[in-house]
């Protein structure tokens, strides 16, 4: 958090540049980005991820977060790093009204987003929820990741964090959540009583040993369940076959085994599912007449997956396969593996750039 706190809007535009670029080049036609760091004085920072998505042309929704529970109060971010509850919501407010657009072909969405119940007041978690309702906008939030945070709900709220999220009006199917890695039977049942959807992040989860989730009970019960990356903090890669790979292989380290999720299960959650929790099922999500023109097609006669006789199953089990074409919109974005919306070179160099620059500012303290 302290070396976070220390962006500014050319630095997250550089990142969402180069994060949003690897995913559209491995075959990500839509993506949501959970930005919640907003230092005082750091410029329009909703704005600049927006405006990178589009310029590289790919559908996106904002999940415009906030953090008011600084180290003062317990909380992990330090002090100078969060809003205020007032000025968190009416920012959140402001980016709904300036970018969300309602129409069946959108290409950017806002989406209110809390960061999570150890950063977040509980009067924010809930006045937020209020007004994504009011503003007829999506909720998210992290949600049951760690042990720790499970002991922190318990400690300070008296309960568990689904009963936690269920107490604040932040279960329903308007709203979706990252990890979800510690859920019993009685947390599972109530997402799929409201419909609440999941954002499973198995690479992130994996590398911060922070455990397996429970995938295949979440689907048999119902729970409309994606797939996500959780940021280049706890994700190096940020592309889309790694996470179909690390769903199907990290689920079957589970009770379930080799029945726990197939290849054609784990490209559902690349596809429709992520279309379901971003409430965009209806448009885009699977090849359907009337859905948008969002389509990519891969390469499977490499050296990598031409002796893999079904294709579907090479995709997801196989090395990554080249993408030969990906569409957006009806827009070609992809040619043969290269961007045809910017300059990958200059996106790698300025991403580079950045980073160097933001720890030299780290370090300086």
């Amino acid at each position: 958090y302290p070396t976070w706190a220390r962006i500014d809007e050319p630095m997250v535009h550089a990142a969402a540049q180069g994060s949003l670029a690897m995913m559209a080049r491995g075959g990500v036609t839509t993506a949501m980005d959970h930005h919640y760091v907003f230092p005082k004085g750091a410029g329009d920072l909703a704005g600049t991820i927006i405006r990178a998505a589009r310029d590289l042309g790919v559908r996106f929704t904002l999940a415009r977060g906030s953090m008011d529970r600084g180290e003062k109060d317990g909380g992990l971010p330090p002090d100078f790093a969060v809003e205020t509850l007032d000025a968190a919501l009416a920012a959140t407010e402001q980016t709904v009204g300036e970018h969300h657009d309602t129409s069946f072909d959108a290409m950017t969405q806002v989406a209110v987003a809390p960061c999570s119940p150890f950063s977040v007041s509980t009067e924010l978690m809930r006045q937020g929820a209020e007004l994504a309702r009011r503003l007829g906008v999506r909720l998210h939030t992290h949600g049951s990741e760690t042990v720790e945070e499970e002991k922190f709900c318990h400690e300070l709220f008296g309960m568990g964090p689904t009963d936690y999220f269920e107490s604040t009006g932040w279960l329903g199917e308007d709203v979706w959540m990252a990890h979800c890695v510690h859920m019993n039977d009685s947390d599972i049942a109530a997402f799929a009583r409201t419909r609440t959807g999941v954002a499973h992040c198995p690479s992130s989860n994996a590398r911060l040993a922070a455990g397996i989730a429970r995938v295949p009970d979440m689907l048999a019960a119902g729970v409309p369940v994606g797939l996500g990356v959780d940021g280049t903090a706890s994700n190096e890669s940020g592309e889309l076959h790694t996470e179909l790979r690390n769903a199907l292989l990290i689920n079957r380290l589970g009770p379930h085994k080799e029945r726990a999720l197939n290849a054609r299960q784990a490209l559902r959650l690349g596809t429709y599912g992520g279309a379901q929790v971003l409430g965009r099922a209806a448009e885009t999500g699977s090849l359907e007449p009337g859905k948008l023109a969002d389509l990519v097609l891969w390469r499977m006669d490499t050296l990598a997956h031409a002796s893999i006789a079904d294709p579907v199953t090479a995709l997801v089990f196989g090395a990554a396969a080249p993408v030969t074409a990906s569409f957006v919109n009806g827009r070609q974005i992809v040619e043969h593996g290269r961007l045809l919306t910017a300059d990958e070179d200059a996106i790698a160099r300025s991403t580079r750039d950045a980073a160097r620059r933001l720890a030299e500012i780290a370090a300086r303290g």
